[in-house]
């Protein structure tokens, strides 16, 4: 699957993991197939904004595949019922044809179709699209008639209703209902894509405010399965003209459909949708649509915006009686995700505002193997619950996907980098993982990429690529971990200053980045993400003092640092430390204790499985052992010193430094930097201050052993 994402996005045919699994699974594993097949696809269709179309479309290799096959009507007949019937039962298939199944069998298709257990199939899929797309309109809708009527006999009144609507050329009305009722119960039993297949016939047909209905089914299922695209299409026609009740029931899928698309909750009055009558279900509906709101904005750091919709959460709850089970649980989560952790301890039921929030809140307080405990109860299906923020959708491919990447995000806050890539990479292929959390997903299918591979892989690649142009990530972050991690460390420092005059935009979760070199602007704090356990933030404290604290200091902090850095549990913050710990060594010459700490910093990364963590640190260890010395060991310093002491000089001074171990004097120092040769000796003086260094040579001599190591 890796391959071939790489090769699609090599040909800008970027597809989404779960999206080509589905196309994959449909044309049987026929890779030219595949890839026309993907080519005749627009993006929202690849990218999973929109559902795959149903047929797919016909491509050469199908056409030249069964071009020459010749059938009868009967069995050409058969196998179009085949393809049309919701189901795949056998018994109305042979009631239809009049064969029993032997006699199937040793027919001419006999070798096209797979009978088993009273079920029948394609055994080439490919058939199916051939079959469909061959086959003129007029008999298509014969053969539905005959279905009609074989359905109607067997009272399998969704089928009969289904095939009705496919045989007319002009409205049913009155199949419309019946179709939407069942769009109903597979929607909230998870099956959201053929939900939305169901409701979207019955809009065909339907008028009035059944098409309403049929629209808020339609855009609801479309949500529920990720389809942010179609599901804005379906919804928006009920602003203004549909009826208040299916306005009100469309309203949370429109929400989430369009901060998606656009990366913010769109900037709408609460009090403009409010429901203009008494009916305590068109209020309930409003109040969800306001709970959606504030955790959406939460998610995106938009504390005002989450402010202003939890009020109207609160004054729909006071009017439905919902406080309990929706506005107590929703506004933990929110506070929760917009980095306030010390609220009123409130969980709700079900999977998310009930075992998601019990899973971040333990992790958050410590125990992060109980916050995976938790979401692996949900998998299990054990205790299911009624979630009253997502009922009707507890099981549907949204809520599973905001379940899976909380798992992945508390499998990288543990430390275990390797089994989260590998998760995230599961779920990638059934799930549309980048709709979590304002592309969250996507962000950490990026940063473990980096940390297994040294790069952005296939999957991260495909995942970014489907990201709606409105969907923001740190991309700089992204490339400066690369850069570091491939020996380019002034590259990565500049990387990070750009980040940093940006900004420093980042997930409101934190996810691992590169803190090692964020504090370049004298700010260490600035660089510590918002949420976060205890253990991470220590271990991001840590860093930061590392790299600020000066030698004088240090000799007074070292012991401190060293039992803080023993502490931690998480193999991967500890080992990023302990690098770290042997930069400063190195700097101070003290090469045993920087090889120690270097080599620690190796085992520690294998062993959360951060294989491009481990190989840098290994490069570095052969370089402390190496004490060999370079043959323009100034001019080669300048990236390495420049990393290295950023974080304790001011700018002027770090430029006044570098030119002198590039062995410019004074004077010449004063030329370029166009100051005074007094400022540039004020300038030294406070270099040779805060790195511990009495005079030029010294410096020189320090900088000689920075390049050793970096």
């Amino acid at each position: 699957m890796a391959a071939l994402l790489d090769e699609l996005r090599r040909q800008d045919l970027t597809c989404a993991p779960h999206v080509l699994v589905r196309i994959v699974v449909q044309l049987g594993g026929d890779t030219p197939t595949i890839r026309e097949m993907i080519a005749r696809l627009d993006p929202p269709a690849r990218f999973g904004l929109r559902p795959l179309p149903a047929p797919l479309p016909m491509v050469p290799t199908i056409q030249a595949k069964y071009d020459s096959l010749e059938l009868d009507d009967r069995d050409r007949d058969l196998l179009l019922a085949v393809s049309l019937c919701l189901g795949d039962e056998l018994e109305p298939l042979l009631a239809f044809d009049g064969r029993i199944a032997d006699e199937l069998m040793l027919s001419a298709i006999g070798p096209h179709l797979a009978l088993r257990a009273g079920r029948v199939r394609f055994v080439d899929p490919l058939l199916d699209i051939w079959v469909r797309s061959t086959t003129d309109s007029a008999v298509q809708a014969s053969v539905n008639e005959r279905l009609v009527t074989i359905f109607v006999a067997r009272d399998d009144r969704v089928s009969a209703d289904w095939h009705r609507s496919r045989a007319s050329l002009r409205g049913v009305p009155e199949a419309a209902p019946e179709l939407i009722r069942i769009a109903r119960e597979l929607s909230e039993a998870g099956h959201s894509s053929r939900a939305l297949q169901l409701a979207g016939e019955a809009a065909a047909h339907a008028a009035g405010i059944v098409l309403d209905e049929a629209r808020v089914v339609a855009g609801a299922s479309a949500i529920a399965a990720g389809y942010a695209t179609e599901a804005a299409a379906w919804l928006g026609p009920l602003f203004p003209e549909g009826a208040e009740r299916y306005r009100l029931q469309g309203l949370s899928a429109l929400v989430i459909a369009q901060a998606y698309l656009q990366g913010a909750v769109p900037a709408i009055d609460p009090d403009s949708f409010r429901p203009r009558t008494d009916d305590l279900d068109d209020w309930y509906s409003w109040t969800r649509a306001t709970a959606f709101a504030a955790v959406l904005c939460a998610e995106r750091g938009d504390r005002r915006g989450m402010r202003t919709w939890l009020k109207a959460l609160r004054d729909g709850c006071a009017i439905v009686g919902a406080e309990r089970e929706l506005r107590d649980p929703v506004v933990a989560l929110s506070w929760l995700i917009a980095g306030e952790s010390d609220v009123e301890a409130m969980v709700g039921a079900g999977p998310l505002s009930g075992g998601m929030l019990r899973a971040l809140r333990s992790a958050l307080d410590g125990d992060i193997d109980a916050g995976l405990r938790l979401i692996a109860v949900g998998d299990s299906g054990l205790g299911a619950e009624i979630d009253p923020f997502v009922a009707g959708f507890e099981y549907s491919p949204v809520v599973n996907a905001y379940r899976a990447v909380v798992e992945v995000l508390l499998l990288m806050w543990r430390g275990d980098i390797r089994v989260a890539q590998e998760r995230l990479m599961q779920a990638a292929m059934i799930l549309p993982v980048a709709m979590p959390f304002a592309g969250l997903g996507v962000v950490l299918a990026r940063r473990l990429d980096l940390a297994v591979l040294g790069r952005v892989g296939p999957f991260g690649e495909a995942l970014t690529a489907a990201l709606p142009p409105a969907v923001r990530l740190d991309h700089l972050v992204d490339r400066a971990i690369e850069a570091h991690l491939s020996g380019s460390f002034e590259e990565a420092s500049s990387f990070m200053k750009l980040w940093s005059d940006r900004g420093r935009p980042s997930p409101m979760l934190s996810v691992a980045g590169l803190d090692e070199l964020a504090p370049i602007d004298g700010d260490p704090g600035a660089a510590i993400g918002t949420v976060a356990p205890a253990e991470v933030l220590e271990a991001q404290r840590l860093r930061a003092r590392i790299a600020t604290t000066t030698d004088a200091r240090w000799r007074a902090d070292r012991d401190e640092l060293l039992e803080a850095t023993r502490a931690l549990a998480s193999p991967f913050s500890r080992a990023r430390v302990e690098s770290m710990l042997g930069i400063r060594a190195v700097i101070r010459n003290e090469l045993d204790a920087a090889s120690e700490h270097l080599r620690t910093a190796q085992r520690l990364f294998d062993v959360a499985g951060a294989d491009a963590w481990a190989r840098a640190s290994a490069a570095r260890v052969a370089l402390v052992e190496e004490e060999a010395t370079r043959g323009d060991a100034a001019h080669d310093s300048l990236p390495a010193c420049r990393l290295a002491w950023a974080p304790l000089l001011t700018s002027r001074e770090l430029e006044v430094a570098m030119k002198v171990v590039t062995g410019l004097s004074n004077r010449q120092i004063s030329d370029e930097l166009q100051l005074s040769v007094r400022t540039v000796e004020v300038h030294l003086g406070r270099v040779f201050g805060k790195l511990a260094v009495r005079n030029r040579v010294e410096l020189m001599v320090l900088a000689r052993r920075t390049v050793q190591y970096l």
